[in-house]
């Protein structure tokens, strides 16, 4: 087996800061040396924040919650959300026949 050439696999806290949440599990993910954090058992494991987790997601928690990014959810609103398309109704077309 060829050296390596296979990631750290290793120890890993994840952390929902919204949802205030943290769960351990063995990852390959690169971590920043810099961000650690003290575990339950008394060891220090690196730790990778997260922005949504299944403590914060809708699909999980049943709550809808928009989640609005400099205020694009209202830019679009402001652009595309007043627009609305009049649709006029079509007249009956004259076939050319009479009726008797």
């Amino acid at each position: 087996m060829k050296k390596d050439i296979h990631p750290n696999y290793q120890f890993v806290v994840f952390e929902d800061s919204g949802a205030d949440y943290r769960f351990l599990t063995r990852s390959t993910v690169k971590t920043d040396a810099a961000k650690t954090v003290q575990w339950t058992d008394g060891n220090t494991y690196p730790l990778v924040q997260l922005d949504i987790s299944n403590a914060s997601h809708p699909f999980y928690t049943g709550q809808m919650k928009i989640i609005d990014s400099a205020g694009r959810v209202e830019r679009f609103n402001k652009r595309y959300g007043a627009r609305k398309k009049v649709v006029k109704k079509a007249e009956p077309k004259a076939t050319g026949r009479t009726k008797k």
